[in-house]
This record gives structure tokens, C-alpha cells and sequence, in this order.
């Protein structure tokens, strides 16, 4: 048993183990080449004191101070524990961590005349190492592990001296794209080198030269065809350094033309990122032609790399332990980065704000890396930081105002525009949807879990917005009255302003499900709200923008002439929405049928309740609508006006579960005729065909009595789709 007196007052840390007595002060073990202060401390030993005040307390009971509570029982550190304390994993066994320098005089890492072998495994092991930073935890127990890092310049060796400035040079370029984009947290990415000086005083040019240099050595070295067997072996070796660092060298630059973000460097990211792409699958078949570890570890266990180097450097907090990745899943790691980045660069290929938010949220929905998502933010809001305050963010605004609904006040020839206050009030209203709308899409950025807890706040800024856009609709209105050619400007902008509130709130509730936040018992009333409510008001709102949108383009055909209009007359009208009302109506089937389905389940006792004496259906709903009770509209739905509106009830005969299980049916045929009018090609329609088929089979037979007398729960199968589960009778 371990335990620890921790006195704030004097510095002091009494630590008992198993009744012994270690003692630390200030100045009692000084930092070399540090003067020893005169400084006398009055230790007193507590530890029987200790031991018979804690005969007092039964097991599991805690002991409560005003000044140590329960957050500071959390915070504290276990001294001695190597789970808990950093240092002490310094002190385990007999071997000691060394520096470079102590390294290389006892001979344990060589600077020249390393193998083939050895310097695919030193590159391989550090890719490893730079995957398990990606994933978020410190350079000091990733990349800097690597003895070869901590001194580059006198590394001998050509091959391992260009990789290990690259590597300085990646870490610089992806800091900084992470740093600059502001979507990460503390479980993403951890900033921090400690100290380390990443290679400031050697250019571009130069790192790439240094790689070009040897590539061309190695590349030399392979047109030497073997002609003895036992050369073989050497020639694939070389084959296989030669891919690394050529790999390397097209991945820097790949990175280095992100971070110019012009249209030229991204067509030629494009061609570099596929040459990564090609020499990975080489680097996939030789991984296992470097030297390996003797030993099976969490840890690079091969020369060059020590994981408790810098042990030293962790603040003292608890440990993270970190497992670095293996060679394989490293490489699997880079071909996924790669993919990412290829579909990234297509996000400059959109000129529509609508249209580049979905590929935001579509991009999002799929996990990305911190790296990707960072990226992707830097090429499409070049100015990203804190405060989106740009005048092209605005210009972008309008367009997607404009393109959505197409106010009059945007019209040509309209007096709205030579109206200056009515100008300004439509400016003085896009520059505040900046902050919003830029929260958003840099919302899209953060990983999953918090993404929820953002969407949540964001409601709030647009509930301001709301009444903003409601405010200007009006005064707008009454002004086109007044002009010589009235138009009237109805609830354009409020629209559009809700339109994409109605979007963040499903996204709020959705990613519930992807978070797995709800209990099975919670299903039928986050279902009823999205049916009842959500979808409709979305598909109301994409309807009235629809028809306004053709009426304002006939008026503008209209100024063009008789001829245009002919000629407009003989082409078929499309509904501007049309695919994206029929796709939120079969969406809105798909909830309405879970719905009717949880209800049944709970009608035949399948499905499994909390106890009521610690359960509260109130509390939970209120909990789980809580962000929407600062809109105004939609207004959000009170506990009181849920049950009054799905109480069986209000029905002069209320359904049974057969009854409910039919309507559940209707409603999962409907979504799968919608859904069969839209181009099969898109992967989201087709999960929602197999979820609205199948689900639909599985009702079909509830509603026939099949096991209708089992008290086994349903399953839902979420493999399918992120959101809408597939049914499983068990």
C-alpha cells in the first residue's frame, strides 16, 4: 500500500510503503551545477500518525477536508506508483535512459556505416512514432524517442541524416497547420516539443535537396541488376530504402504546396500525392525488411530509440501511456492520410457555400484525422483564426443568400439596392452571420464528441440571427410596398437563416445516436421530435424557398424579352429542392416509422425500462432538447405537450401494437419509394434503402404475430448507418 501527506505550506512529501519512510524537500537532491542553499527544514515523521488515523475509516470510505476535496482527492499523484507518478518510470530495473552523447561513447548508436536493414527499421520505427503523434499523444513519448532526433547534424550516415531533418521538417509543416486552424483539442493534438529545436537553420531547398541526393545514390544503386543469389536480398533492400525516402520526399513537398494554398501548388499535390500512394503499396511489402525488435513492446525497441528519454520533460500529472503503432497499422495510417488529402484538395472546386458545408459535414461524418481536417479548413478559409472577419467570407454569404432563396433585394434593377439604409441593413445583417456561419464550418473541423457540444452553443447564435433576419425581412417588406414595382420580400432571409438552424439541430440530435448518448428506452421520443416536427418544418421551409426561387428567376427571365422566354418555356421547369424536399421526406418516413415501432415495443414489454423509483422521463427529455430552448422558431416542444400529443389516449379506440407496427410499416414503404426516385449512385441513399427495406420485413412480420410472445428485446444494428439502426428480432 502506498500513500502520500502532501503539506502545501513547507514543501513538504512524507511518503510511506509499506510502513518506510523516504523523504524529499526542496534543495535536499539540487540540480547539477546548482549552488546547495542553506535551507533547514523541521521534518516530522507522521507515518504511525498516519497508519492509526486511517484505522478509523471502513473500507471504501473517504475522508472530507474543506480544503481536500474530492477534485483535489482526482488531481493528486500516487508518489512512487509508475502508473501515476512519470518519474518512476525512469527508475525501473537497472537500465538508465541515455542521451544521445552517452549513447554513442558506449557504443549503442551508430552514427555511419548503418546497414540496410538498420536504416529501414530506424524509418520505419519513426513513422511509426509520427502516426502515434498524429493520434494525439506528445512528441516527447513519440517522435522524440528517437535518439537520431536529438542531434541531426552529427549524424554521419547520409540516408539517416536526410530523413531525420525531413521528419523535423513534416513535424514543423503539420504543427503549424494544426496550430493555424484551430479545430483541435486536448485529445487530438498535443502542440508541445519541449525545447526541441526543429531545424530552423536548414531551408527548404536544402532538407529536399539532401533527400534528392541520396534518392539519386539509391536510385543508381538499383540498376545494378544482381548476378550472384546472395545479392538479391541487398538489391530488395535497396529497392525498399530507396521507395522510404523517396516516399519522404514527395510527402514534404505534398504538404509544402498545401501550405501555399494556390491553385497551381494544388494541382501538383494532386500528382504528388498519388506518387505516395504508388510507393506506399512498395513500402507495404518490404515492411518487414528492417531489422526487428528482439523483444515484443509497446515501444520501438531497436537502436536509436529509447521511450524513456524523455520521461524528464512530462509535467507532473498522471502519465498518458502510449503504445506506439506498429509498422503495419503506420503504413495503413499513411495510406488512409493520403486518401484524405486527395479529397480534401477537391474542396477548391466549390464555388457554393451550400454546397462546400456538405462536403464539410460529409467529410466530417467519416472520422478524419486532426491533420485532414486541419487542412481542409486552411483551403477553404484561408484567413482562419478566431474572429472570421473578412470581407470575402461576406461576399461568399450573400451569394449563398442569394442562391438560395434569391431575395428581392438582391435582384437587378431592384430600388432595394438603391436604397442606402436599406443596404445597410442587409450588409450591417450578412456581416453578423460572419461569426455564426464561420463557427460552423470550423464546427466541422472539431472530431465528433465535440462537434455535439458546440452545435448546442452555436443554437444559441443563431436564435439572435433569427430574430435579426425576421427584423430586416419586415422592414424590407413594407419598403417594396412602397416602390413604384412592389415585390414582396417575405421572410427571405429569415429563411435561409432557418433553413440551416433546422439542419444544426437534426445534426444535434443525430449525433447522439453516432455517440451512442441515448438509451434504447429514449429511442420514441427523439424519433417523435424529428418526425413530428424537424423534418417538416425543414421540408416547409426548402418548399416555400423552392417556389420562391422559380417565381423570382421567371420575373428575371421576364426583363430579358419575349425571345428568352420562348425559348425558357420549351425547357422543363426543375424544382431548384426537388431532390433534397424528396430526400428529407423519406427521412422524415424513416422516423416516423422508428417511432410507431418504439412504441409498439413498449406496448408488448420488449423493451427494457429503468427502475421507476430512479427514473424521471421528464428530466431526461428536458435534458435531451435543452439547446433548443432558446429558438424561437421552430418553438421548441415542452414535456407536457409530448405527452399530450403521443398519449394512446386521445384515440376513441387507441392502437394496440399490431396497429402500430402497420403504420411503422407504411412509413418505411413510403421512405423507400422516396428514396428510389433519387440517383441510386449516392452511398447515403442506399444505406437508407437497406435500412427502410429491411426494417420494413421485420415490422411486417411483428405485425403477423411473429414472436409475439417473446420477451427478448429487439436489436439495433447501427453497422449500417451512423443514424438509423436496422431492427434484428433476437
Amino acid at each position: 500500500m502506498k500513500m502520500a501527506a502532501v503539506d502545501l505550506g513547507d514543501s513538504l512529501l512524507d511518503i510511506a510503503e509499506d510502513g518506510k519512510k523516504e523523504t524529499y524537500g526542496v534543495g535536499a537532491d539540487p540540480l547539477p551545477n546548482q549552488p546547495l542553499l542553506d535551507i533547514h527544514y523541521n521534518w516530522v515523521d507522521v507515518t504511525s500518525e498516519f497508519f492509526e488515523a486511517v484505522k478509523g475509516l471502513e473500507l471504501g470510505e473517504l475522508l472530507h477536508d474543506e480544503l481536500f476535496g474530492l477534485f483535489e482527492a482526482m488531481s493528486a499523484i500516487e508518489m512512487m506508483d509508475p502508473k501515476m507518478d512519470a518519474g518512476m518510470l525512469c527508475n525501473r530495473g537497472n537500465k538508465s535512459a541515455l542521451s544521445f552523447d552517452q549513447a554513442v561513447q558506449t557504443g549503442q548508436l551508430k552514427l555511419q556505416e548503418l546497414c540496410l536493414a538498420e536504416q529501414i527499421g530506424i524509418i520505419d520505427s519513426t513513422l511509426s512514432c509520427l502516426v502515434s503523434w498524429l493520434e494525439g499523444h506528445s512528441l516527447a513519448q513519440t517522435v522524440f524517442t528517437n535518439l537520431y532526433l536529438h542531434k541531426p547534424h552529427q549524424i554521419e550516415d547520409r540516408v539517416i541524416k536526410a530523413f531525420s531533418i525531413c521528419i523535423f521538417k513534416i513535424v514543423d509543416i503539420i504543427k503549424e497547420f494544426v496550430n493555424r486552424a484551430l479545430v483541435f483539442e486536448e485529445e487530438d493534438f498535443q502542440p508541445m516539443v519541449y525545447g526541441y529545436r526543429l531545424v530552423p537553420d536548414v531551408s527548404e531547398p536544402r532538407a529536399l535537396g539532401m533527400l534528392k541526393e541520396v534518392e539519386e545514390d539509391l536510385h543508381r544503386r538499383t540498376r545494378n541488376k544482381p548476378l550472384e543469389p546472395c545479392a538479391v536480398n541487398e538489391h530488395e533492400d535497396v529497392l525498399a530504402l530507396y521507395a522510404r525516402i523517396k516516399f519522404m520526399r514527395l510527402f514534404y513537398q505534398a504538404l509544402s504546396s498545401l501550405g501555399r494554398r494556390e491553385q497551381p501548388g494544388l494541382n501538383d499535390c494532386q500528382r504528388l500525392l498519388a506518387g505516395c500512394s504508388e510507393l506506399l503499396t512498395t513500402m507495404q511489402k518490404t515492411v518487414g525488411r528492417g531489422v526487428q525488435p528482439a523483444i515484443e513492446s509497446d515501444h520501438p525497441a531497436i537502436m536509436g530509440f529509447d521511450p524513456l528519454v524523455n520521461q524528464r520533460l512530462l509535467p507532473p500529472t498522471f502519465p498518458r501511456y502510449t503504445k506506439i503503432k506498429s509498422r503495419v497499422e503506420a503504413l495503413e495510417y499513411f495510406e488512409e492520410l493520403l486518401n484524405r488529402l486527395k479529397v480534401v484538395c477537391k474542396i477548391t472546386n466549390y464555388s457554393s457555400f451550400h454546397n462546400a458545408l456538405e462536403f464539410f459535414i460529409d467529410f466530417s461524418r467519416h472520422g478524419p484525422c486532426i491533420l485532414s481536417r486541419s487542412v481542409l479548413q486552411l483551403l477553404y478559409l484561408p484567413q482562419c483564426n478566431k474572429v472570421f472577419g473578412t470581407i470575402n467570407f461576406v461576399d461568399v454569404l450573400r451569394d449563398a443568400a442569394k442562391n438560395f432563396i434569391f431575395p428581392p433585394a438582391f435582384m437587378p434593377k431592384s430600388t432595394l439596392l438603391n436604397n442606402p439604409q436599406a443596404k445597410e441593413y442587409v450588409d450591417t445583417f450578412l456581416s453578423h452571420c460572419v461569426r455564426p456561419f464561420g463557427n460552423l464550418v470550423q464546427l466541422c473541423g472539431h472530431n465528433r464528441a465535440r462537434q455535439r457540444d458546440k452545435l448546442a452553443h452555436l443554437l444559441e447564435d443563431f436564435a439572435t440571427l433569427q430574430d435579426e433576419a425576421e427584423r430586416v425581412d419586415a422592414y424590407l417588406h413594407n419598403l417594396s410596398l412602397k416602390s413604384d414595382t412592389p415585390r414582396p420580400h417575405l421572410a427571405c432571409f429569415g429563411t435561409w437563416i432557418l433553413y440551416h438552424t433546422l439542419k444544426i439541430m437534426i445534426m444535434y440530435l443525430l449525433s447522439g445516436f453516432e455517440l451512442e448518448l441515448y438509451s434504447t428506452h429514449e429511442y420514441h421520443y427523439i424519433f417523435w421530435y424529428m418526425y413530428e416536427f424537424l423534418y417538416g418544418w425543414l421540408v416547409s421551409a426548402l418548399t416555400r424557398a423552392d417556389s420562391f426561387l422559380m417565381e423570382q428567376e421567371e420575373i428575371v427571365v421576364g426583363h430579358k424579352g419575349r425571345g428568352a422566354k420562348k425559348n425558357k418555356a420549351k425547357k422543363k421547369k426543375v424544382r431548384p429542392y426537388g431532390r433534397e424536399i424528396t430526400l428529407y421526406q423519406a427521412l422524415q418516413n424513416v422516423c416516423g416509422g422508428f417511432y410507431k415501432a418504439m412504441v409498439g415495443f413498449r406496448l408488448d414489454g420488449k423493451i427494457k425500462l429503468p427502475h421507476p423509483e430512479f427514473d424521471n422521463e421528464q428530466v431526461r427529455y428536458e435534458h435531451r432538447f435543452a439547446p433548443f430552448a432558446s429558438l424561437l422558431t421552430p418553438p421548441p416542444m415542452q414535456y407536457a405537450e409530448f405527452r399530450d400529443m403521443t398519449s394512446l389516449m386521445r384515440y376513441d379506440q387507441p392502437p394496440n401494437s399490431t396497429n402500430l407496427y402497420l403504420q411503422g410499416c407504411q412509413h418505411f414503404h413510403k421512405a423507400r419509394s422516396l428514396l428510389e426516385t433519387i440517383n441510386p449512385q449516392d452511398q447515403e441513399v442506399n444505406d437508407l434503402l437497406k435500412v427502410a427495406k429491411t426494417n420494413f420485413v421485420v415490422l411486417k412480420l411483428l405485425a403477423g404475430g411473429h414472436k409475439k410472445d417473446s420477451s427478448i428485446p429487439p436489436d439495433f444494428d447501427f453497422s449500417g448507418h451512423h443514424h438509423f439502426p436496422i431492427i434484428k428480432l433476437l
